[in-house]
């Protein structure tokens, strides 16, 4: 049964994640790493390249939730002749790599359909399988492999591995798919029951710490657990969503690979984690960003790997068929080499954030603030690919130039926190510089509002945050009238589009659907501005399109009413908890940040 995007939940272990839909198959799983190759690759393509599939044989209905405050997710599964529970989670690991599914008998008894196929590859590699008499499975192919232990008798079929079993009320079967490098041994088999209560435990330790944010604190916690998913541990980068080449429209062309790090989403992801009283997570993330940045200023990328990675080099996955056919695949990001003006000040904004939110100082923090503003002053008035990472000509966009002017004013703040007066003069008049330049070439006066570039009449939700980041008092009639004008012209359904695809060259066809961040932007512009009944409007509007596991992904076609994009999104989720943050006026996000370098 092909599923949508809204059909899958997310299980991980803080290192890589699997997507498992609501028909009981694991269609996306790479190991070790989110930005591994995957083994399970049917997401994006068909059953042929890989998947686990646990169902019953028998028509079904089914149901799904999380266990409270953890990733460890059961599925419902009911049929004419019972009930059961298949439970699917991924251990924390220790020194092993682990997915576990269990199915747990409820009432009556169902039979169940078993089929594993695995492709290494991203789907392309069929790998050599094997069965010892303990009846634990190995399947080797190169550098990989995986390893099945089951409490039933499988059978190799069709280069697939294949079984069926009845479960009755009170039974339990528990499999473990094990990741380890091919020339290594077998790794011993985690006792299971111990397994599920460590991972309960570290869940629900986590979201102890999430404070009360009104009506809005469960979905926080979910969002919250879901952030630290997309984390990798190790070094403490969060990956911008688990998956690759998911389109922002059915069929098209705008299919990207998210599984990896962006720094334009900094500062809001430190801030969230801040607010809510997660410093070990915030201090992590802005250790990670110092280390991936270290260099030259000149060499500073938009995106890293998880470690820090600077080579994302981008290829084609041919052999696959693409999500609803919606091809290329793409492996890899060739935008971490484009030139984006906007992510120094993100990184100038985050290290501020930072300080002001009471995090240990990092020895790494003046040094870099030192070496990023004399270039910054260089390259300010250049154009760039902008925060879209368009792949048609550079512009002069206007975020990229109001981002450059967040560099210089923080540093204003930097510099007067460390008492050099003439420092903190010197980047004044550089600031104010850029903000005479904005105003001047941005803003239509017939339009009312800023506009996406200079010379350019096409809006862009990305100007939300002239009054976010304190460029203009959110009482400036020109942040006002931008605002409406978004809402006019770019709002679809109740949801806001970064642009409009027919109205720019950006190197590609147009269309896509709502990118859901910016609806959260205007959530908080509106609330910025004293329209909190519109944005309470807006955010309910919201919180209904998170799928029945609390989920959302980058994009939502308005149209169609189905999600869109790589999934589940961070960007989204950190617009989420922002949002929540500002509207209970529990350390206005927003307002934290426009108020500059007061």
């Amino acid at each position: 049964m092909e599923a949508k995007i809204e059909d899958y939940a997310l299980i991980g272990d803080c290192e890589t994640a699997a997507l498992v839909s609501c028909h009981g198959s694991i269609d996306w799983l790479c190991f070790p790493r989110f930005d591994s190759p995957a083994c399970f690759a049917a997401l994006l393509g068909n059953e042929e390249n890989g998947r686990w599939s646990i169902s019953p044989r028998q028509k079904y209905r089914t149901t799904r939730q999380y266990q409270k405050d953890t990733l460890i997710l059961d599925t419902t599964f009911e049929t004419d002749t019972g009930v059961a529970v298949v439970r699917d989670f991924m251990p924390l690991r220790d020194g092993v790599n682990d997915l576990v599914r269990i199915v747990e008998g409820k009432r009556g008894r169902v039979t169940f359909d078993f089929e594993l196929v695995i492709r290494f590859d991203y789907g392309r590699t069929i790998p050599w399988v094997t069965q010892a008499e303990d009846g634990i499975l190995t399947a080797i192919a190169g550098p990989d492999m995986l390893i099945l232990t089951s409490p039933i008798e499988l059978q190799g079929q069709d280069m697939r591995t294949r079984a069926f079993f009845d479960i009755s009320e009170g039974e339990q079967l528990a499999f473990t798919l094990t990741y380890c490098s091919s020339h290594l041994p077998v790794p011993t088999p985690r006792k299971i029951e111990q397994a599920a209560r460590d991972t309960s435990k570290f869940w629900i330790d986590f979201v102890r710490k999430c404070p009360d944010v009104g009506p809005w604190t469960e979905q926080v916690k979910r969002s919250l657990i879901t952030l630290k998913a997309l984390t990798y541990v190790p070094t403490g980068g969060i990956v911008a969503a688990a998956t690759t080449s998911l389109p922002e429209q059915l069929g098209g062309s705008r299919n990207w690979d998210y599984r990896y790090c962006w720094l334009r989403d900094a500062t809001l992801t430190l801030l969230a984690f801040m607010k809510l009283g997660y410093y070990d997570e915030a201090a992590a993330w802005r250790d990670w960003l110092l280390r991936a940045v270290a260099g030259s200023p000149e060499q500073m990328q938009i995106m890293y790997g998880v470690a820090g990675e600077r080579n994302l080099l981008e290829w084609e996955a041919t052999w696959l068929e693409g999500y609803r056919s919606s091809r290329p695949i793409r492996i890899g990001n060739a935008a971490a080499q484009q030139f984006q003006l906007d992510v120094y000040g993100e990184v100038a904004d985050a290290m501020t954030q930072a300080v002001k939110g009471g995090l240990p100082p990092h020895p790494r923090g003046k040094t870099l603030n030192s070496a990023l503003i004399p270039f910054l002053t260089k390259v300010w008035r250049d154009p760039d690919e902008g925060i879209w990472e368009v792949r048609g000509d550079r512009q002069h966009f206007t975020y990229s130039k109001v981002m450059a002017w967040v560099a210089f004013d923080r540093g204003v703040w930097m510099a007067t926190e460390a008492g050099d007066t003439d420092r903190a003069k010197e980047l004044r008049a550089i600031a104010d510089e850029i903000h005479r330049e904005v105003c001047e070439n941005a803003y239509d006066e017939k339009m009312g509002s800023f506009v996406q570039a200079y010379g350019s009449t096409t809006l862009d939700a990305s100007l939300l945050h002239i009054g976010l980041v304190g460029f203009l008092p959110e009482d400036d009639p020109r942040y006002i009238g931008t605002v409406a004008a978004i809402e006019s012209k770019l709002m679809r359904d109740g949801l806001v589009l970064r642009y409009e695809t027919q109205d720019v060259d950006d190197g590609l066809p147009p269309g896509e659907g709502a990118f859901l961040a910016c609806s959260f932007w205007l959530v908080d512009a509106l609330s910025l501005i004293g329209r909190e009944d519109d944005a309470k409007k807006l955010f309910n509007r919201l919180l209904e399109l998170c799928n029945d596991v609390g989920l959302l992904s980058e994009e939502y076609d308005p149209q169609h009413k189905v999600m869109l994009g790589n999934f589940p999104q961070a960007f989204s989720h950190v617009g989420l908890i922002n949002s929540a943050l500002n509207l209970s006026r529990l350390h206005g996000v927003a307002d934290e940040r426009s108020r500059g370098a007061e």
